[in-house]
């Protein structure tokens, strides 16, 4: 290495629990810091934007060895350590502890990070997290996405204390087994407090929602995600998998659907939870959840080829 180049370490410095990390991206969070040094033992405190330019930010590991393992993992490595593809230059503090800051994740706000242990990302869908968030209060939005730490999600809701509530309910439970596949046979929620205040959804998907803007662009995926591992039946076709929502697309369209004419309709098969109308390939089509696959399978089988109002018209 050139004496030229910025290096990543610092040999000099007395080893130290806390780490001093730099070259960090703009706004780097909380979780981002965790889900960077977890790897390598328990953080116990952090303090992030530091600096003039809020790119530095200091980590506590429990114990000194932790920090030593991290340090020298990295530098006897070819790839450096790195957060949103920028390089971080990681070196020994000269302070052996972090004051007047919380632990990361024990700062009350309106958005939780879960970690759903046990499961496969295709495991748990978004319509199960709602289902279980939503009995505590109106759940604004949630992303969920992959991490080393496994399939997580950032839940939001109205104020802190409807999302402490979620989380003092919730921690460290199961999702209910009813409400999961066969093959699952554990799943635990560890929950905690995250840095975000307000999620940024860019569109609906299976993996994101925005329950606050009906009128947000729908990513296909969202009806992807409503698709699992084909089903064969009996006689060795392929059958539609079963669900709690249903897609509808709705044709020779001569007079207005509404959210409310849906709701009727559909309504008349047992309680819909959710609807959502959305434009697809020049068409129309809707998304409508039942609480159970029963429901669903009877509102399906009734209503699929009918029309909504007479004439032919609006043919589902």
């Amino acid at each position: 290495m050139s004496t030229s180049s910025q290096t990543q370490f610092r040999y000099t410095q007395t080893p130290s629990k806390v780490l001093h990390l730099r070259n960090l991206p703009w706004e780097c969070t909380e979780e981002e810091l965790v889900e960077l040094c977890k790897p390598f033992g328990k953080i116990v405190n952090t303090k992030c934007n530091v600096g003039a330019n809020r790119n530095q930010a200091f980590v506590e590991f429990v114990d000194l060895n932790q920090a030593i393992s991290m340090v020298s993992y990295y530098a006897s490595s070819s790839e450096p350590a790195q957060v949103r593809g920028k390089t971080v230059y990681i070196q020994y503090s000269n302070r052996h502890e972090i004051v007047n800051n919380k632990s990361p994740g024990d700062t009350p706000g309106n958005v939780l990070l879960v970690t759903i242990e046990g499961v496969e990302a295709n495991d748990v869908t978004i319509e199960t997290i709602h289902l279980v968030f939503s009995a505590f209060g109106f759940v604004h939005k949630i992303a969920t996405f992959e991490k080393a730490a496994g399939f997580q999600a950032l839940i939001q809701f109205t104020d802190a204390e409807t999302a402490s509530s979620a989380r003092n309910a919730l921690d460290g439970r199961s999702i209910p087994r009813y409400l999961l596949p066969g093959h699952v046979t554990s799943c635990h929620l560890r929950i905690s407090y995250s840095a975000h205040t307000d999620l940024n959804i860019k569109f609906q998907s299976h993996r994101s929602r925005d329950y606050t803007n009906p009128y947000l662009p729908v990513n296909p995926t969202a009806m992807e995600g409503l698709m699992q591992v084909p089903v064969v039946g009996p006689d060795g076709k392929k059958q539609e998998p079963q669900s709690n929502v249903l897609l509808a697309s709705i044709e020779n369209m001569q007079y207005a659907v509404t959210v409310d004419v849906l709701h009727s309709v559909f309504s008349a098969f047992g309680t819909v939870q959710k609807i959502a109308i959305f434009e697809k390939n020049g068409g129309t089509q809707a998304l409508i959840q039942y609480p159970d696959v029963t429901t669903a399978a009877v509102a399906k089988e009734s209503l699929e080829g009918h029309c909504i109002y007479e004439g032919g018209y609006c043919l589902q």
